[in-house]
């Protein structure tokens, strides 16, 4: 893989263009076996003048098909063109930003991030199962209560049982105490084998786990375990704000990460990413698919190429330091937001290298909440509320919140 450069308007314009001249044309070719086309032209004008301009546009009308994973060797040959930029968009995930060695991971662009932990946890427990000749009622799913309700998903739509352990209310940090009663309690019910959930960036709070707390757990316990790391968020965040982090592949312990390229790099929605190392990723294949050149080892099956294409387009229009300058100003606003917060004495949650502030409930109304957007941890009752800074939340729009919270807090001052 080379190195993570920028690359100008014009040089993906036309790396876009070239690829999707390698896949079939179904005007042009007398292809008659696929149960597939290119999007319905009496719908999709396909030859409007804008879209020679336009290459993610012109790859969603020529709607290549990217069924399977690319990093294995044999794909669908009709669509050789664009897979071969989803096997880059693969190779620069892994290793510029999770420190893969070259050439050691595989991997596909998922729907989101609950599919690609979905993936994660169905290959480990195929794993289990083959290597080890375990079954389903010894093995178990665990993370920590922070965790994105994808891992609870997973555990029903793959009959697993599933533990959560503690964390602490201030620091989200992992209950280690808890940890070894929960390890204890399902080694007590069979559990030997363990699928490790560790979170770089929780969903509500921005929270990161530290792995290695479970690996020396379930290590002590005797256990065996594979980790996987959701990082749906934080994993185009994360690295970059936080370099020296060991939730990457410089560590033993983790085998397969998720990303999700629809939050922080915005992409269009359906655009999750998963990477795995090398040597898992069969036991996760479909050789009923028989009919699909390469077979298929993904949850999803068929699925859009041009999202592929709209990602490797994104991180190719930053390079390395077009990104690390974006996300360095994303966390400067969030620095700058918690310092705010800290001058009018408002509780919350916030990682030193995030850009989620998650603010107590009891500093803010549900009024205020819905004016400006703020998610709750829960609708019925919530304790928590998050603000996440995203590229168009800039400071200009924070102060207007950070006003209403000022006005809040004297009128409970006023009433007690």
């Amino acid at each position: 893989m080379q190195q993570w450069n920028k690359l100008s308007k014009d040089t993906i314009r036309t790396i876009v263009f070239n690829a999707l001249a390698e896949n079939v044309n179904f005007y042009d070719e007398n292809i008659l076996g696929i149960p597939g086309s290119h999007l319905d032209n009496k719908v999709f004008y396909q030859d409007a003048p804008f879209l020679k301009d336009a290459p993610f546009l012109t790859a969603l009308i020529h709607n290549p098909n990217h069924i399977g994973c690319h990093t294995l060797g044999a794909s669908e040959s009709f669509f050789r063109g664009t897979h071969q930029i989803e096997r880059e968009l693969i190779a620069l995930c892994a290793e510029q930003i999770l420190k893969a060695e070259p050439d050691s991971c595989d991997g596909y662009v998922a729907a989101g991030g609950t599919e690609a932990n979905l993936q994660a946890i169905w290959i480990y427990r195929n794993y289990f199962r083959n290597h080890y000749g375990v079954s389903s009622d010894n093995i178990c799913i665990l993370c920590s209560r922070d965790s994105h309700y994808s891992m609870s998903k997973a555990a029903n739509v793959f009959d697993l049982d599933i533990a959560m352990v503690q964390v602490d209310e201030a620091t989200r940090a992992l209950d280690e105490e808890h940890l070894q009663e929960t390890i204890a309690a399902q080694k007590a019910k069979g559990k030997s084998h363990f699928i490790v959930v560790a979170n770089m960036m929780t969903t509500m709070f921005g929270s990161v786990d530290n792995a290695e707390v479970y690996a020396a757990a379930l290590e002590a316990n005797d256990c065996r375990f594979m980790i996987h790391v959701d990082a749906a968020f934080g994993g185009f965040i994360y690295p970059f704000t936080n370099p020296g982090n060991m939730l990457n592949f410089q560590n033993k312990h983790i085998t397969s990460v998720t990303l999700d390229a629809h939050k922080m790099v915005q992409a269009p929605y359906g655009t999750g990413i998963f990477l795995i190392r090398k040597g898992f990723m069969q036991h996760a294949n479909t050789k009923e698919a028989s009919y699909v050149e390469g077979e298929d080892f993904t949850l999803i099956g068929s699925r859009s190429g041009a999202n592929a294409i709209a990602v490797w387009m994104i991180l190719m229009t930053y390079g390395r330091y077009g990104w690390e300058e974006k996300i360095t100003t994303l966390l400067n606003r969030a620095t700058w937001l918690a310092g705010e917060l800290d001058k009018m004495g408002i509780s919350y949650y916030r990682d030193t290298y995030s850009n989620i502030v998650t603010i107590r409930s009891e500093f803010l109304s549900k009024e205020i909440a819905g004016r400006y957007g703020l998610v709750p941890d829960n609708h019925q009752s919530p304790r928590w509320y998050k603000i996440v800074v995203m590229d168009h939340v800039t400071i200009d729009r924070l102060i207007p919140l950070l006003e209403d919270l000022k006005v809040y807090q004297q009128e409970a001052c006023l009433a007690e």
